[in-house]
């Protein structure tokens, strides 16, 4: 698992272990971390959307729960950044 570590971090057996050990609970970590990024990502990218046609997050996201669209914000934000006609109808839905 040491493989492409520099150094005693792949040649020490003691180094090697601990370098993979301190890997591995970055790895367990960091995958909690990317959800959490790319969440905050997404909201943005609909912040700006929603922005650019007279409305904020907040108040798109309660709209869209008023009316009961069940879009995700991964969704969302994707059709804010390729596809803002679209993102422009579901904004005017809510309006």
């Amino acid at each position: 698992m040491a493989r492409g570590y520099f150094g005693a971090r792949s040649k020490v057996y003691t180094v090697a272990k601990n370098a993979v050990e301190r890997g591995l609970q970055y790895a367990y970590r960091d995958r909690k971390n990317k959800k959490r990024a790319f969440r905050r990502l997404w909201i943005a990218r609909i912040n700006a959307g929603a922005r650019m046609h007279g409305t904020t997050y907040s108040r798109l996201m309660h709209g869209l729960s008023e009316k009961n669209i069940e879009l995700n914000r991964k969704v969302l934000a994707d059709l804010a950044m390729n596809h803002p006609e679209t993102f422009r109808e579901v904004v005017n839905s809510v309006n």
